[in-house]
């Protein structure tokens, strides 16, 4: 990644976000304006994708339906109210629907959860982001339960400010109702903030919102996915964002103008 010194106006300053591809955001040219960072959960915080998906096809299995894993892991990100109809007839979403889903959230409780992880250094990315000014909010398909477990198992309670789950929006993501609950909890235009999340259903809620998006690669979507998604930057995981922090759409522009020196 590089900051090209080409300048169009006073206030503005492109930064090319991925050399390879030369993708390009148009950001304040002072990124100090960015007040707050809203993160995805699941994938982007903590391993528990091929868990979730694990839950989702024995749901379906005990409901009849044989799926195969890799069509149930590539829509992890989304919602029940999402995840479902992609599966399921309206018939069905209309007699088992309910049931399903709330199946699928006993059985993740009582089968998976207790295997869920926290990638490495999840805390210490949150306390840099804290030392630099800015809030932190959570902005997750989950239920409330799970997100309260997910704070505590990768030790972040401390540090969040705001939190936004399945109860908080109508839809959930690829729907923008997550983030715009998160904006409104932190008081906050979209230019103030950027998202941090693992699947291209983060990065199209996202832009909804008119929010840019980093991407990370440790929930499994390939990077070209991401990009075509929309995500301006890509990196591996949260303690990649920690070791390029400088480099992010999160820090201070002074620094990351320093960092590319």
């Amino acid at each position: 990644m590089r900051i090209n010194s080409d300048i169009d106006s006073n206030t503005k300053v492109k930064i090319v976000v991925n050399t390879r591809l030369a993708q390009t955001v148009t950001l304040p040219e002072r990124n100090d304006m960015v007040k707050a960072v809203i993160f995805d959960v699941d994938g982007t915080l903590v391993d528990s994708v091929d868990l979730h998906a694990r839950a989702w096809q024995e749901a379906f299995e005990h409901f009849g339906k044989r799926i195969d894993f890799s069509e149930i892991r590539c829509q992890i990100g989304k919602g029940g109210d999402q995840l479902m109809p992609v599966f399921l007839n309206k018939d069905e979403l209309e007699t088992i629907g309910h049931e399903l889903e709330e199946f699928r959230g006993d059985l993740f409780k009582s089968k998976y959860l207790h295997e869920v992880k926290p990638f490495p250094q999840v805390r210490e990315l949150f306390q840099v982001i804290r030392a630099n000014g800015k809030k932190i909010a959570l902005a997750s398909s989950a239920k409330k339960d799970e997100l309260k477990a997910y704070k505590r198992i990768a030790d972040i309670e401390d540090l969040v400010m705001e939190e936004t789950s399945a109860s908080d929006a109508e839809k959930s993501k690829p729907h923008p109702d997550i983030f715009e609950a998160a904006l409104s909890q932190l008081g906050a235009e979209p230019s103030e903030v950027v998202v941090v999340g693992d699947t291209p259903y983060d990065a199209e809620a996202a832009a909804k919102a008119g929010l840019v998006t980093i991407g990370v690669l440790c929930g499994g979507f390939p990077e070209a996915v991401l990009l075509r998604a929309g995500c301006a930057q890509i990196f591996h995981d949260p303690a990649d964002l920690l070791a390029e922090f400088d480099e992010t759409l999160i820090a201070d522009y002074c620094s990351r103008l320093k960092a590319t020196a």
